[in-house]
């Protein structure tokens, strides 16, 4: 593996640098650095689209503004690659030895230059708000910059920010980037008015930002520096809030990314030289999920399909979308709507299946009480990407079975296998007395052979698949294929034939079972895929309190992991049928 090579990039090391180039040099550093970004998301992922769209303007703020003492705060963090080369960070996406030590997403414990750690959507404008309005307060002077994409505007969070950022009455200066995208294509009401002020080179009548009280100021050629310094140049130590409005080519730089900017919106390794954006997938969760509301849709016109501006999390691509027609709605990003809209569908009998993944689901926690299971709306919702992983720290999806488990009404469910998933995705379709969560596998896809006739009506029915004496295991979810593991290797090494169960409901207790492994176990131990605090094996633990048994939980401890490796988190959290062993010997 060897280091890319560059020309400009490589005398950058702070925003100071950028100060001194010509404009000649300035145009040589925006392609070395679309050079850097696509070598990054090459070798091991990331965004690629958002960050090739916003080079020239990283540039021009740089050049313009006095980072750190201006404040340049990113929405979502998929813009930030170009600023982190320019602030001393460049060879996380020259040197491939060095990829692991650069985070995908803003990060204030790298450089001075980032001031939040932020991985989610709508932020930005409410963050600067607070930015400005606490250097208000302590008498200070200096810029605050907020940096918000087009696709993020359509997240509450968005609304509330502009709301209170308009009348802060002080240097606040919002840059939109507006590449006509977010992950897919934009879907709302606002973007008709964007495209309206893309048309008119921002003079319409109707202005979606004017009409919060913003200075406004359009940009057609969001992708020229020399343009965007003199628009930077103006507007800087502003005394109110003032709106620049930046028109940007998504995938700038990169034509596969340009032909399709939903594929180029994020890459997975290794991807960016296939022939093809697509190619045919083997069977998974995904590809079942599709075929299975596809059919549901011929037989019933009143089924939905609902997703949060992430399609291609759940391999709704363009066909699907096309083919569900009417009976598909991208809300944007807009959980709290999604899971709002979803109740509203149900109440009023309609079918709905809301996908959404994990670590966003956490977003709309008051709809989810207040709006559906207060209600006790009859909603179906497939939680995708929950568990234990070596993710970013903003992408952790560790937290959605508390959040969800305990609130009243909810029935959460995890399958462990093809068979299980189908089954109770049917069920919850049909019926019409609960909201149901559904907690989509990510481990292996698994097909048992066996069909699942389980009514799933009759809640909190463990499945006893195995009966043995003195030890039982409960794994949950994903983790019933590790339980099967340790059953064995207490069979091997401790001559123990343990019990063997699978919960499936995430949300109850099966207090018969439980109180049946009283009379013939000592030790049950649960396995969840997720954060202990909270969580499934807290509800076997606590029915056991009183007991002589001794329960085990094994799952995630409450803390904020940044990428670390599989390897460890397993070591750390005992996730290994080896070390769960050991630690039934010492208890025996």
């Amino acid at each position: 593996m060897t280091t890319l090579r560059t020309t400009v990039l490589e005398k950058i090391n702070s925003p100071e640098d950028v100060k001194k180039l010509s404009f000649e040099e300035m145009n040589i550093l925006a392609d070395e650095i679309r050079q850097g970004v696509i070598n990054r998301v090459d070798k091991v992922g990331g965004h690629l689209g958002p960050d090739l769209g916003i080079v020239e303007a990283t540039i021009a703020l740089h050049y313009v503004f006095d980072s750190p003492k201006d404040k340049l705060i990113f929405d979502v963090s998929h813009q930030c690659y170009p600023h982190k080369m320019l602030t001393g960070r460049k060879q996380g996406f020259l040197d491939p030895l060095n990829h692991p030590e650069i985070s995908g997403y803003s990060n204030q414990n790298e450089s001075v230059h980032d001031h939040f750690m932020i991985g989610h959507t709508s932020t930005s404008v409410t963050l600067a708000t607070g930015v400005a309005k606490a250097r208000d307060l302590k008498g200070e002077n200096y810029n605050v910059i907020s940096l918000i994409g087009d696709g993020s505007l359509s997240g509450g969070e968005a609304f509330e920010g502009f709301n209170n950022a308009s009348v802060l009455n002080s240097n606040l200066i919002i840059i939109v980037n507006d590449n006509e995208m977010s992950i897919a294509e934009n879907q709302g009401g606002l973007y008709k008015n964007l495209k309206e002020l893309r048309d008119s080179n921002g003079t319409c009548a109707n202005n979606w930002f004017k009409t919060f009280g913003f200075d406004y100021i359009y940009v057609e050629q969001g992708n020229n520096i020399e343009t965007l310094i003199k628009t930077f140049s103006d507007i800087k130590d502003s005394t109110k809030p003032v709106v620049v409005h930046i028109h940007t080519l998504k995938g700038k730089g990169f034509e596969k990314a340009v032909a399709n900017k939903e594929w180029g919106h994020w890459a997975m390794p290794g991807i960016l030289s296939e022939e093809s954006p697509f190619s045919e997938t083997p069977e998974c969760y995904e590809t079942i999920t599709k075929n299975y509301i596809l059919d549901k849709v011929k037989q019933d016109k009143t089924v939905m399909a609902i997703n949060a501006a992430t399609p291609g999390v759940f391999w709704w691509d363009s066909e699907f979308r096309n083919k569900l027609g009417e009976n598909y709605t991208d809300v944007g990003i807009a959980e709290q709507h999604a899971v709002g809209y979803a109740s509203g569908l149900a109440r009023n009998g309609a079918k709905h299946i809301f996908a959404v993944m994990t670590s966003f689901i956490q977003r709309a926690y008051d709809q989810l009480s207040q709006d559906l299971a207060l209600n006790n709306s009859p909603a179906t919702i497939l939680v995708y990407w929950g568990g234990i992983s070596s993710a970013d720290c903003t992408h952790l999806g560790l937290f959605d079975i508390p959040l969800i488990c305990n609130i009243p009404n909810i029935v959460y469910l995890a399958p462990t296998c093809k068979e299980e998933y189908l089954q109770m995705l049917d069920w919850s379709v049909k019926q019409n007395e609960h909201p149901v969560a559904i907690r989509v596998p990510t481990a292996n896809y698994i097909i048992s052979g066996e069909v699942d006739n389980t009514d799933y009506s009759i809640l909190n029915k463990y499945k006893l698949v195995e009966r043995g004496t003195k030890v039982a295991i409960i794994g949950l979810g994903d983790f019933f294929e590790l339980g099967k593991e340790v059953k064995k290797e207490l069979k091997s090494k401790l001559e123990i034939d343990a019990t063997l169960i699978n919960p499936r409901f995430i949300t109850g207790i099966d207090k018969e079972l439980l109180e049946n492994l009283k009379s013939d176990h000592d030790i049950i131990i649960t396995l969840e895929n997720g954060t202990l605090d909270g969580g499934f094996g807290e509800k076997i633990s606590r029915f056991y309190g009183s007991s002589d048994i001794k329960v085990l939980n094994y799952g995630a401890f409450k803390e904020f992991n940044d990428r670390k490796p599989m390897e460890l988190l397993n070591e750390r959290y005992h996730l290994t049928k080896e070390i769960i062993a050991k630690d039934i010997e010492k208890l025996i």
